[in-house]
This record gives structure tokens, C-alpha cells and sequence, in this order.
């Protein structure tokens, strides 16, 4: 262990967890050289971008759960601004690229979905969800990565309430609903992405206009105890810096996968597999007949980008809690934290089905797409999290009582 300068000055000593770094950083070059042997070089590619992702998501702590709820408890919107400018970074990219369709012969798909019922349905429960489970989408990788038990437990859940979803989903598609918008299609290129930033801007300024109400003054960021390479390798990394790395790594996901970054459906594709194992005919289910979705659960998890990545965002969260000292995994649940836990999980896993994605795959790559069901789903899931905060103190966490 030793002392790290930073700009003259005596910094914070960084207890790297020597372990666990070697460990991870094993395995993703094992993964890597894995991925690339059996699938492809593209693969390997998608899995360590998702180490990145990882990395960036755990050193600035970049959730939306906690951000939120810090907005409606404490007035603070800095991470609602700091979303706000990841998406709006994405979407001045994403929009004319999707317009064109294909880039280096690439075929580009963006996160466009139906406007209906299910979302505004599965996005508000997602909402509640991810207040009681601690963690949305990303959230939830990223801190089982960083050694949390109890975001375990919200995982293995968002697993079984994602399967539960594909047993669903086909019911909830025939209730009312308007086709797939595209502003990008609907208004052309300039317009739509001057809508989006409007749209996002508006956000970012009424997040400001009751902070400053709440408080004079617009939060100003803690000092950081490091700088330099110090702190771009052991954190914490500012909110600001980390949305425009998350909307480049974003950018090279659709460019390289030929789709936006997404997150839930490798939780139904990994139940949807663990159930089939123990003789639950999921193969028969309508949505596991869908021809893409039949292939994928015949085969390799290692062929789906979603999973893939997933596997990188724990890793890299993993390299990223090992780097900053931090990587101590706690075994010890509280039966009410597991109960919210479990009920959050579910409610997330079915809800991101419904809704076509969540945080990411809905919200972030959604809205960055021009898609109009991405602004129902941030919409509905704010509500959603509004009753989440509400219900958190009766499962013994803080809610609109701020710690």
C-alpha cells in the first residue's frame, strides 16, 4: 500500500484489492480469447465494451435509481442532468445514423417500439420495482459486479419476472396500441433531434428550477480525494464526464452489434434456458416461437450480444470495485431488505419485458433512437418510482426520508 501524490499535494492512499483485480482481469482476457474462438472477433469486442461500461458505471456510480430518488427526496438533480446529457450525446449520433440504415455495410436496427398499454403498464411497475430491488438494469449488473449480495437477489429475481414476461407478452400486445414512432422517420433528421434535445433540455431545466427553489443554489460537486491517472484508474469519476463515455460506448455498441446497448432480455433468454433444463416447455411459449427468439434459446449464450455484454458489465464493475478497494462482498441480507429485494427484482424483470427494455434499453437507447415509446417509459417509470420511494420504509429502507 502506498501514497499517491495528486497535483502536488498528498492524496488518499488506494487499498487496491490485488485479488480480485488479477482474477477479473484473468477472466476477461480468458473470456475474450474464448469469445473470439467461439463465436467471433465482433463478440469478443461487444464483451470487453461491456467490461468498459462496466468499469464506467461502478467508478462514477452512475444509476438511475439512486439519482432519482435523491431528486424527489432531496431535490438534487445533478444524475437527472447527467442522464439527460448521456441521452441527448447519443441521440445527436444515433438519429442520422439510423436514418441511413447501414454503415460499413452494417445493418443498423435502432430501439424503436410500439406505443401502448404494455409499455405504460411495464414501464411503472419497472419504476416501483427498481426503488424496492435497489437497482435498475444496469444498476443491478453493476453492483452485483461490485460484490453487493443483496443486488444478487435482485437479480435472480429480475430473472424469473423476465421469464414470467415472455410467458405474458403476447396477451399484453394485443391490448390497444399504436405502432412503432420513429421521429426520425415521422419529422426527418433535424427535426427530430432538435425535438429530442428539447425534450431532454426541458427535463434537465425543471430538474435545476426546483433544486434551486429547494436549496438558492445549484448543487457543486465534492472535490475529488485524487486526480490524474489516479483517479481515471481508481475513481471517482465525475457524473458528467461518465454519461458522455456511457453515450460513446452506446455509439459503438449500435455501430458494432448493429443495435443499441440493451440489458434485460439476456435475463428471460438466461431463465428462459434454466427453465427449459428442468422440463418447463418455455420452447412452446408464443414469444419462444418468434423466430429470433427461438434461435436464441437453442443457442450458445455466447452468440447473444445482450448476455455477452452483460457478462463484460460485471466483470468490468468487479475490476472497477477492485481497483478502488472496495470489492468486499457481504453475505448478510436483512428477511425484509430480501423481501423488497425479491418483489423489486420481479416486478423489474416483468415490467422490462412489457415495456420493451428498461433504463437502457428503453429510456437511454429508446429515447437516443427517436423512439416515442421511450418518453412514455421514462414517464410512466418516474411515476412508478415515486411509489417505490413511498413503499421503501416499510421493508426498513430509507425513502422520502433522506438519510
Amino acid at each position: 500500500m502506498t501514497d499517491i501524490t495528486a497535483g502536488g499535494k498528498l492524496a488518499r492512499t488506494i487499498p487496491i484489492d490485488r485479488g480480485p483485480v488479477a482474477t477479473v482481469l484473468a477472466v476477461l482476457a480468458i473470456g475474450t480469447a474464448a469469445i473470439g474462438t467461439l463465436v467471433d472477433l465482433r463478440q469478443a469486442v461487444l464483451f470487453l465494451i461491456g467490461g468498459l461500461l462496466g468499469l464506467t458505471l461502478y467508478h462514477a456510480s452512475f444509476g438511475f435509481t439512486g439519482g432519482w430518488r435523491r431528486f424527489v427526496v432531496e431535490k438534487r438533480g445533478s444524475a437527472l442532468r447527467a442522464q439527460m446529457l448521456m441521452i441527448g450525446a447519443a441521440a445527436i449520433v444515433f438519429i442520422p445514423l439510423l436514418s441511413t440504415g447501414n454503415v460499413f455495410g452494417q445493418a443498423l436496427v435502432g430501439a424503436v417500439a410500439p406505443v401502448g398499454m404494455s409499455v405504460l403498464f411495464g414501464a411503472a411497475i419497472f419504476g416501483l420495482g427498481m426503488q424496492l430491488g435497489g437497482g435498475c438494469g444496469s444498476g443491478t449488473l453493476f453492483t452485483v459486479g461490485g460484490g453487493s449480495s443483496r443486488m444478487l437477489v435482485t437479480l435472480l429475481f429480475f430473472i424469473v419476472g423476465a421469464v414470467l414476461g415472455t410467458a405474458h407478452l403476447p396477451w399484453w400486445l394485443e391490448l390497444p396500441s399504436l405502432p412503432a414512432i420513429s421521429l426520425g422517420t415521422s419529422l426527418g433528421v433535424p427535426l427530430a433531434i432538435a425535438v429530442t434535445l428539447m425534450g431532454l433540455g426541458a427535463v434537465a431545466w425543471i430538474s435545476a428550477t426546483i433544486e434551486r427553489g429547494a436549496h438558492g443554489s445549484l448543487e457543486t460537486p465534492k472535490p475529488a480525494p485524487t486526480a490524474g491517472i489516479t483517479r481515471l484508474l481508481h475513481g471517482p469519476w465525475p457524473l458528467i464526464g461518465a454519461g458522455l463515455l456511457l453515450a460513446l460506448l452506446n455509439i459503438a455498441t449500435l455501430l458494432i452489434a448493429g443495435h443499441p446497448w440493451s440489458v434485460t432480455y439476456g435475463f428471460g433468454l438466461w431463465g428462459a434456458k434454466v427453465a427449459a433444463a428442468v422440463g418447463i416447455p418455455v420452447a412452446e411459449w408464443t414469444f419462444w416461437t418468434w423466430p429470433a427468439q427461438a434461435k436464441a434459446l437453442q443457442s450458445s449464450v455466447l452468440q447473444d450480444v445482450t448476455s455477452v455484454m452483460n457478462f463484460g458489465i460485471i466483470l468490468g464493475a468487479a475490476l472497477a470495485a477492485g481497483l478502488a478497494g472496495k470489492f468486499a462482498p457481504k453475505v448478510h441480507v436483512p428477511f425484509a431488505s430480501f423481501l423488497a429485494a425479491a418483489i423489486g427484482g420481479i416486478l423489474m424483470g416483468y415490467g422490462a419485458r412489457l415495456s420493451f427494455g428498461c433504463n437502457i434499453g428503453a429510456l437511454f437507447s429508446g429515447i437516443a433512437s427517436g423512439s416515442l415509446h421511450g418518453w412514455l417509459w421514462f414517464v410512466a417509470a418516474f411515476a412508478g418510482s415515486l411509489v417505490g420511494i413511498y413503499l421503501r420504509p416499510f421493508f426498513g429502507l430509507d425513502g422520502f426520508k433522506s438519510k
